[in-house]
């Protein structure tokens, strides 16, 4: 890097602004967000962004690096699933290729893990197993990474009841994002199955294979889905627009996406 000490000092100091704001109790989204959006364009308009950093200094590494870390969080914080997946693509480079160079962040294993639920979310299991083969033993053996792997394996068991128990027992808070969108993604595929596997199915039985607490959010549930409800039976009654081979074969959907994950399996291999 060329003498930018004034560049540096500019920048330390807008980064300073960030964590200040940041570790806030009561933090202005808002404001974080202006903030990060002008750090960013300093930070890259003095090279210190990953597409150009062979020459950077430890304190730029980790005003950078930082930076990032408080801008994927302030994406979970904000429920921007996008913005969070382009500053862990970001923010990769210095959890691998300068983890000689920098100390271990506090926030590591925290983003990491996050970042296997989000592409469990997104289906994306090559890349999330590729991300896996990515990790050392200390970092597999960390509370935050065990958590998503272990949500993968009840799906691929078909053990949605550990899934849905396991809403309670996250690592953190900001965990509840991407494991409320898995929740939905589990209960909609749950609900195609018995659609196609049952022309009726009576509410206290849907309610229990949906792993709905109340009957309310049950009701709610299916009028978002359309079900009908026969009042004198307590019923709901699905729309048998299906094919008769769906109708016989409703496991076909389960077998397809097993093999699908074999699939990727394969490529990884």
């Amino acid at each position: 890097m060329k003498n930018m000490s004034g560049s540096i000092a500019t920048v330390a100091k807008s980064y300073e602004l960030l964590r200040k704001e940041w570790e806030r109790n009561s933090c202005d989204l808002n404001r974080c967000g202006e903030i990060l959006k002008t750090l960013k364009i300093s930070l890259l308009s003095n090279s210190f962004l990953p597409e150009s950093q062979s020459g950077a200094s430890q304190q730029e590494l980790l005003i950078a690096r930082n930076t990032l870390e408080i801008g994927a969080l302030h994406a979970i914080s904000s429920e921007n699933v996008a913005t969070f997946e382009r500053y862990l693509s970001q923010l990769k480079c210095y959890y691998f290729d300068y983890k000689g160079q920098l100390p271990q962040s506090p926030y590591e294993h925290e983003l990491l893990g996050l970042n296997l639920l989000y592409l469990l979310c997104e289906s994306r299991l090559a890349d999330f197993h590729s991300e896996l083969e990515r990790l050392s033993e200390q970092q597999m053996d960390s509370v935050y990474i065990r958590h998503p792997v272990s949500m993968e394996q009840y799906l691929m068991e078909g053990s949605y009841n550990k899934v849905f128990l396991s809403k309670s027992n996250v690592p953190s808070e900001r965990y509840n994002l991407f494991m409320n969108i898995l929740l939905n993604t589990t209960r909609d595929e749950i609900a195609k199955c018995m659609e196609a596997s049952y022309e009726r199915i009576e509410q206290r039985e849907a309610q229990r294979m949906l792993f709905f607490e109340s009957l309310e959010a049950m009701e709610r549930y299916r009028q978002g889905r359309g079900w009908q409800l026969a009042e004198q039976t307590r019923e709901f009654v699905f729309q048998q627009d299906q094919s008769d081979a769906q109708k016989r074969f409703p496991s076909e959907r389960v077998a397809n996406t097993m093999l699908q994950y074999a699939a990727e399996l394969e490529k990884i291999v």
